[in-house]
């Protein structure tokens, strides 16, 4: 069976064409079931039982908790701004320390020393029953440290 040039052609088109639908079925496919994910809600446990003024380290959601002095809750990311370093807690300052390229951050979160140039990311935080579910799925982005980020129980 002898195929010409031009059929031969026109079976790689057909077969190229056939292959890009089928990761495009694919693609909109797996799109579908992620949006149906349920959010990665970490219980942090009963609001009441965290003391103001106090930071509390939840590593297996990778966040920080801390609880102010007038009673609200801010969820920071552990991870470094820069380039994801896990940060330390400064006891002297209350707030973080990269170990990797000496970041340095405040309280809030805000950047005190370079190389990071935002401050570190938080997590959107909802209160049920007297519980604390902190979304670890949306870490948010922030230029700035804004008493509205806080949440109140």
């Amino acid at each position: 069976m002898k195929i010409d040039r031009r059929k031969f052609i026109q079976r790689i088109l057909v077969a190229a064409a056939a292959i890009e639908a089928i990761f495009l079925i694919k693609g909109s496919v797996s799109k579908t079931s992620t949006s149906r994910k349920k959010t990665n809600l970490f219980n942090a446990g009963k609001a009441d039982s965290f003391e103001n003024n106090k930071l509390y380290p939840f590593l297996t959601g990778q966040f920080f908790l801390k609880r102010y002095e007038d009673g609200g809750f801010l969820a920071m990311s552990i991870k470094c701004t820069h380039l994801g370093c896990v940060v330390n807690t400064n006891a002297k300052t209350g707030g973080f320390n990269c170990p990797c390229h000496a970041s340095q951050f405040n309280k809030f979160g805000e950047v005190l020393a370079a190389p990071a140039t935002r401050p570190l990311d938080t997590f959107p935080i909802t209160i049920e029953n007297g519980e604390l579910f902190i979304d670890t799925s949306k870490p948010t982005r922030r230029t700035s440290f804004n008493k509205s980020q806080l949440t109140y129980a």
